[in-house]
């Protein structure tokens, strides 16, 4: 039997066999599994456990803990806030700005609002992936009244400059969203420093459970936003519905594991990074896409070119797991609008795939992995 290599951290993580732990304690039949909302022992335990895991969450990211807005996800957290603002905030004004690298949940949310009258400024980022502030300052009008930009592209691992970014906006008076989902657990982040108004983040990309995210309003109580979901007065009214504290507590958990062995996994990380590096140089006909410099080490998006992503990825599905875009594309394997978006075209964007590792890559893995996808390359360009 073939050993299945997975090279596609940044679609999710493997549970943490210790968040995995944490999580059963509030599923099982003790006293542990009341709703938090409920007026008796059962619910009182509960939402003192549920609000332990906002202070250690918002401890880790430098925030207040009644900022902190539990929901389903990032996607979920994305679209919060930035049809949230952009509804509650539409006699300021109807512009909105974002990138055309930014993740669907972003790019949707936007098109969504469109259609309601909102107008949209999609910026085009340089060769490398990178927003500058002189090409955001250029889109900003009298209506701008959001932006979002995310920290860290989840295909390329490309790094925004978001002190930057978020400073213009700072002295404009104007609404910074940034989608962190690819940096929360892995780059130190510390909110009550950065000029960011909302800040998007997830679970299951730092090692905890599927379906719990987050999301940070700065100063929340004072800031005017509709919530997109009716139905309850959870989450200070902004997110109805039951808390999930089985969720809630494995992110928690997560986060703690996070602050534990940030440095650890980014050292670790790094090395495997620059072994793949280094052996691509070898292979002819490759384009790395995005910024060698300002990236994150454990994305690394590659064009092998004359090779069609969808040949190599289908050619490995059942050996080395490999992407070619977001794994919130319905499924679909098609060329990446993030790529694209960058102004790659041809053949270098048709063969763009990604490798994403993490922590519990292994050199063995890297050597394993990388070896069959050469293989591959070579043979499917000789067919």
């Amino acid at each position: 039997m073939k050993t299945l290599i997975y090279l596609d951290y940044a679609a999710t993580t493997p549970v943490d066999n210790v968040v995995a732990d944490e999580m059963l304690r509030y599923i099982k039949t003790d006293n542990l599994f009341g709703n938090p909302s409920s007026n008796h022992i059962f619910g009182f335990k509960t939402d003192t456990a549920i609000e332990k895991a906002r202070n250690i969450i918002s401890e880790f990211l430098g925030c207040k803990a009644n900022d902190l807005i539990f929901t389903s996800g990032a996607t979920e957290s994305n679209n919060l806030a930035i049809k949230g603002i952009a509804r509650a905030n539409k006699d300021k004004g109807n512009h909105i700005i974002t990138a055309l690298t930014e993740h669907k949940a972003v790019l949707d949310a936007c098109r969504s609002l469109e259609e309601e009258g909102f107008d949209i400024t999609y910026l085009e980022p340089d060769e490398y992936g990178r927003i500058s502030p002189e090409l955001l300052e250029s889109a900003i009008t009298p209506e701008t009244i959001i932006v979002s930009i995310m920290h860290v592209n989840n295909e390329t691992g490309v790094i925004q400059d978001i002190v930057a970014l978020g400073n213009l906006l700072t002295e404009k008076s104007i609404f910074f969203h940034v989608d962190a989902v690819q940096s929360v657990g892995k780059l130190p982040i510390n909110l009550s420093e950065l000029p960011i108004d909302g800040l998007s983040f997830s679970s299951h990309k730092i090692y905890g459970p599927k379906g719990i995210g987050g999301l940070f309003l700065k100063r929340r109580s004072k800031v005017n936003i509709d919530p997109i979901i009716t139905g309850g007065g959870q989450e200070y009214g902004i997110r109805p519905g039951t808390l999930p504290t089985h969720q809630i507590m494995g992110l928690a958990k997560a986060i703690e594991i996070a602050s534990e062995q940030m440095d650890k996994d980014f050292e670790h990380v790094s090395n495997l990074s620059q072994y793949i590096l280094d052996e691509c140089q070898k292979v002819p006909n490759l384009k790395i896409n995005g910024s060698l410099v300002d990236r994150l080490p454990n994305i690394i998006n590659l064009s092998f070119i004359g090779v069609d992503s969808v040949s190599l990825i289908t050619s490995l599905q059942h050996e080395v797991a490999i992407s070619s875009g977001s794994a919130c594309t319905s499924g679909a394997i098609e060329p990446s609008h993030v790529i694209k978006g960058m102004g790659i075209k041809g053949d270098r964007l048709d063969s763009a795939v990604r490798i994403s590792i993490g922590r519990y890559s292994t050199l063995e893995d890297i050597i394993n992995g990388l070896s069959r996808i050469i293989e591959e390359v070579a043979r499917i360009r000789e067919c």
